[in-house]
């Protein structure tokens, strides 16, 4: 069963695509129905500088919001992380001191 990220944000494509390691696998890509001459199939879908993928809390990027379900990178390095944080800008939420500093505010 897909198990769903607790944290994840969008980012377009190009953004990672400007990381120096970056290689994606494009055909993890989500499913998307192509037709030709009144036939239909399933492809991965074509992915562009434009398409809106998912980095996740574990710091795979997704082309979906489930952490482990169309992967299309999942080669996490200090460099990617340092990359992810300083670049993009991209935190966690620390869920649990949240939670703890809402439970004490009478």
């Amino acid at each position: 069963m897909a198990e769903v990220s607790r944290y994840c944000k969008a980012y377009p494509l190009q953004r990672f695509r400007q990381f120096d390691g970056w290689s994606e696998k494009s055909e993890n890509a989500r499913q998307e129905r192509q037709t030709s001459n009144g036939q239909g199939s399933d492809a991965p879908r074509q992915l562009a500088n434009d398409s809106i993928v998912y980095l996740q809390e574990n710091f795979t990027v997704t082309d979906n919001i489930m952490k482990d379900e169309n992967v299309i990178y999942d080669h996490v390095t200090p460099q990617w992380v340092e990359f992810c944080t300083r670049e993009l800008n991209f935190t966690v939420p620390d869920f649990e001191a949240e939670e703890a500093e809402t439970k004490t505010v009478p």
